[in-house]
């Protein structure tokens, strides 16, 4: 069964600022759906919006057709990645693994120089550690969908393209909406695109979109 998130006629004020108005934007389990825009656009503040956490001026959240109401968003329905850590730093990784109903093995077989860390704290980790275990309890739970907010941009670039398979393989079990400055990597993997411009979204048609959008220029590089 395919799922979908619609979210739409959101607008956000911030005191006199508008910051969101009337943004649309759909995510489908087997799809992977960017979520571009310069700093201070909204985009965290948009997910945010959609998990729950945080309440605008006004707003439309429907899953399967369903509007959805209550602030505490069911696990399996949707989780969220957000840009700091969300895990007790006292937690160890294997209370994490199985906390979250995850796969070890698997995890290991990913990133094997972390195999290590099985039975250790979660602050003994570096900070890189500690974000990729965090995208993979995220992305590797069972849940309909799950946001990421800036799942690059804490990593080292050698683990980059394994959490890019990771989430071209979990788009199988789930709808999944990503956000990062390094936005080629959004790019490359992506079923659909966004651009947040002047409050809004817009559905790009080609790469060639984020130039006239005013989010990239081309000729710099």
């Amino acid at each position: 069964m395919v799922h979908s998130l619609e979210v739409d006629s959101v607008i956000l004020d911030f005191g006199t600022k508008r910051v969101l108005q009337n943004v649309y934007l759909k995510s489908e389990t087997g799809k992977i759906t960017g979520l571009l825009g310069r700093n201070g656009t909204g985009k965290s503040c948009l997910m945010n919006i959609i998990y729950g956490e945080l309440i605008p001026n006004d707003k439309s959240i429907r899953l399967d057709n369903k509007s959805v109401f209550d602030k505490n968003r069911n696990p399996d329905d949707i989780r969220y990645l957000p840009q700091f850590g969300y895990i007790p730093k006292s937690f160890t990784i294997k209370r994490i693994f199985h906390d979250f109903g995850l796969d070890f093995t698997d995890f290991a077989g990913l990133f094997p120089e972390l195999e290590r860390f099985k039975s250790s704290k979660f602050r003994k980790l570096s900070g890189g550690e500690q974000r990729i275990i965090e995208i993979y309890a995220i992305l590797a739970s069972k849940t309909k969908f799950c946001m990421l907010d800036e799942p690059f941009s804490q990593v080292m670039p050698v683990h980059i393209d394994t959490i890019k398979n990771l989430i071209v393989r979990e788009k199988q079990n789930k709808g999944i909406i990503v956000t990062d400055h390094l936005y080629q990597h959004i790019v490359d993997i992506c079923d659909s695109l966004y651009v947040i411009k002047d409050g809004k979204t817009y559905l790009t048609k080609s790469v060639q979109d984020l130039e006239t959008l005013g989010y990239v220029n081309f000729s710099k590089f």
